[in-house]
């Protein structure tokens, strides 16, 4: 088995290579993967890995515009891992729309643990967060938790994780944002008015301004300039 870019061919390993107990599919059979990254090498070592786990095929893109070429030419894989760091788009939106398109599994592999990055991950729909600088064992482990139905974060951002959506607020004591505050959050930080930010949410000027005052409730001030501020101090927008 080979890992296969975008015009190659697609070799698969023949069924019974590998013992039972390397196949870590739910249904004990061959699995197919995408890989996006950029990076030539890490792909190769990425596919490399898979197929000692299992992999009957591993198709490769470098881009989102290779990987939404793919994605379309093949349908849904039973896996895909992917970088967020592509250099033709967001892998936040990639992961957006695989999942959309009926993609059952995705592995996000980042180079950051910024905070904003991993919760946006796991918001749109992947099922683990592994850092690029994770051993062999951890990516494994990460892989194989995923085929067999679960979630799974790097060890170094689970405790990310654990904190949810809490802001410390002029207080210090940690307040729990609903998902549709932090929002509305970002796209006031983004610089949008309550007017924009209903009109881009399907909410009416006043229900964002209802919004806006319960988040200034809960971090203690009004001001919207510190509570964009105390959102990002806390990584819960970028």
């Amino acid at each position: 088995m080979a890992a296969v870019g975008l015009g190659q061919a697609v070799r698969t390993t023949p069924a019974g290579v590998l013992p039972a107990n390397m196949v870590p599919h739910p249904r004990e059979e061959l699995f197919s993967v995408l890989v996006v990254d950029d990076h030539p090498l890490l792909r190769e070592a990425i596919a490399a890995r898979l197929t000692q786990m299992g992999a009957g095929t591993v198709h490769e893109a470098a881009t989102v515009a290779e990987a939404r070429a793919r994605a379309l030419a093949t349908g849904p894989c039973d896996l895909a891992i992917l970088d967020l760091g592509l250099p033709d788009g967001s892998g936040i939106e990639l992961v957006t729309e695989l999942r959309s398109q009926g993609w059952p599994r995705i592995v996000v592999l980042a180079s950051s643990d910024d905070p904003y990055a991993v919760r946006s991950a796991f918001q749109a729909g992947a099922q683990a967060y592994l850092l690029k600088s994770a051993s062999p064992v951890v990516v494994t482990d990460g892989v194989r938790r995923v085929l067999e139905g679960g979630v799974y974060a790097d060890p170094s951002v689970a405790p990310i994780l654990a904190t949810g959506t809490r802001v410390p607020g002029t207080d210090n004591t940690p307040r729990e944002l609903s998902a549709r505050e932090v929002e509305v959050l970002q796209l006031v930080a983004d610089g949008q008015s309550n007017k924009e930010i209903g009109e881009g949410l399907n909410l009416s000027a006043l229900t964002v301004k209802s919004h806006l005052s319960r988040i200034g409730r809960k971090l203690g001030t009004g001001d919207r300039a510190q509570m964009v501020a105390l959102a990002m101090r806390a990584g819960v927008i970028r």
